[in-house]
């Protein structure tokens, strides 16, 4: 499987798990395994507003684009991140930036 990241700035949180042809992106699920080699499910089909382009099997392997949201001053890795290639079912490394800390004194 080949994800690409589309970065935009906003505030959600994207989350990725692989189960075979299954996407879990941020906590909903995703079937491909219908999905022929060769074939394409265009943009804006499928009902999932971080799946930002089309999705194609290419020589059997599920290629697709993901929205990635990131805060005000994203680092170089979430700014131009590289497309991923997942081999192994379980949760996808998808890159982000830490938290940023809460500066404030509570008891100034």
């Amino acid at each position: 499987m080949r994800i690409s990241l589309s970065p935009q700035y906003r505030a959600d949180t994207l989350t990725v798990v692989r189960s075979g042809d299954v996407l879990t992106i941020s906590g909903e699920p995703y079937d491909f395994s219908s999905l022929p080699d060769g074939a394409t499910i265009p943009a804006g089909t499928i009902p999932c507003k971080f799946i930002v382009g089309p999705v194609e099997r290419i020589d059997g392997e599920i290629n697709l684009t993901l929205l990635l949201p990131h805060g005000a001053s994203p680092s170089q890795a979430v700014a131009y991140p590289e497309p991923i290639t997942v081999t192994a079912d379980g949760p996808v490394a998808i890159p982000h930036d830490p938290e940023p800390e809460d500066n404030t004194d509570v008891d100034a």
